[in-house]
């Protein structure tokens, strides 16, 4: 446990280096940002809202949404921001989202197009997030076909889960959160937003949704406006707003 807290505060060290103000972080130019609160660090429900930057401050865009994220709450992820002295920390099978700023990465889904402007993978029968730590394609999404089935051995996460998991349709739609982009070990892998399967089920690190929220958010998303994905419990997120220079939530608002 020592060393993988010491290898995480490292990582997130190396990330926030040379950003010790919140005018200088990676997150500065962003001009999307999804915002995703819950009420404590254990809580598994959220409400999700979506803001464009609107001159030097923000500017509410959708109706505040209902999500569902890990079955065990949430914990510091290695993300943009600087390391947290306070809550747990994410790990690799804790059943917690990773807290903190994110980049959005690829978007995927079971069609082969999806309508959005993100980065768009079709995925295969043979895609699969690979989970095992110490693997060289650890918290990567890769085809078996091309890097070998030996490769993904062991994996619990095949991106067609229609075909793998009874039917399932919680991949149909979704998007890449980019928590531990450095694949330390143990950190945490396979982080997602994705469809839910009911609003009741909580998730194993994502962050789940309804699929008129997921289809909307896809639609809005720009690469080009550097969107990022923010999740914390809301009493951190009040502690950091101003610092980090986040969308004031007022009620179902923003200012």
């Amino acid at each position: 446990m020592r060393n993988f807290s010491l290898l995480m505060f490292l990582a997130l060290a190396l990330v926030g280096t040379a950003h010790a103000g919140a005018a200088n972080a990676p997150w500065q130019n962003a001009r999307q940002m999804i915002v995703v609160t819950t009420t404590d660090w254990n809580a598994n429900h959220g409400t999700l809202r979506a803001f464009e930057r609107d001159g030097d401050g923000w500017r509410e865009v959708r109706a505040a949404a209902p999500v569902t994220i890990g079955k065990r709450g949430a914990g510091w992820g290695t993300g943009l921001n600087l390391p947290q002295p306070s809550g747990p920390m994410k790990r690799e099978g804790d059943n917690r989202s990773p807290a903190g700023v994110f980049r959005i990465g690829t978007a995927f889904g079971y069609a082969a197009h999806a309508a959005t402007a993100l980065p768009y993978r079709a995925l295969s029968a043979t895609d699969w997030c690979m989970d095992v730590s110490g693997s060289a394609h650890y918290n990567r999404i890769v085809d078996a076909k091309v890097v070998g089935a030996a490769a993904v051995q062991g994996s619990s996460e095949p991106m067609r889960r229609d075909l793998h998991a009874d039917g399932d349709q919680r991949y149909r739609l979704g998007f890449v959160i980019e928590h531990n982009a450095q694949a330390v070990p143990e950190g945490g892998s396979c982080i997602f937003a994705h469809l839910w399967k009911s609003p009741d089920d909580a998730t194993a690190g994502c962050t789940a949704m309804a699929p008129p929220v997921m289809q909307s958010l896809l639609a809005w998303l720009k690469p080009q406006d550097h969107p990022v994905f923010v999740l914390l419990p809301q009493a951190e997120y009040e502690r950091l707003r101003a610092s980090w220079r986040l969308p004031a939530i007022d009620g179902g608002g923003a200012r």
